[in-house]
């Protein structure tokens, strides 16, 4: 599978693409590959993707990644709000959501517990969610 690394302001990021689609994106990996569209979202100029994605997982991780992809940049939901949406428990959309195989591109970011940030297994944690966050312009949901 190819795979394509990134420098970016929150370290290296890797994206794996499988028969036209990708698969994974993570915080690692060796490499300056170029991608445009990437480094448009780390220079503040894009924050929404068009991009071919295949999600492997269980109906239920699909349908939480198709509600995050539905939060507009610089917004955020609860993991109780798409629990609601999807009359599952909200522990469980937090489990989809830190399951996430595609983050930043499919954006686990944008979802917030009811009381605070959450939590946020891409890159060294919660420290990544919350400069993605601000970068996105959501930062006064942070105060």
């Amino acid at each position: 599978m190819p795979c394509l690394t990134l420098e970016t302001p929150t370290g290296s990021f890797t994206l794996t693409e499988h028969e036209g689609a990708i698969t994974r994106a993570e915080w690692g990996g060796h490499g300056a590959d170029e991608t445009p569209l990437l480094a448009a979202y780390f220079d503040g100029s894009r924050f929404s993707f068009e991009l071919p994605l295949r999600v492997e997982g269980s109906a239920f991780q699909r349908a939480v990644c198709n509600a995050m992809l539905a939060i507009p940049p610089g917004e955020t939901r609860t993991y109780g709000d798409i629990a609601r949406d999807l009359e599952h428990p909200a522990q469980a959309v937090g489990q989809a959501c830190g399951a996430n195989p595609i983050p930043v591109i499919i954006p686990c970011h944008r979802v917030l517990a009811a009381n605070g940030l959450g939590g946020f297994s891409g890159g060294v944690g919660v420290e990544i969610k919350v400069w993605l966050l601000r970068h996105e312009g959501a930062a006064g949901l942070l105060i």
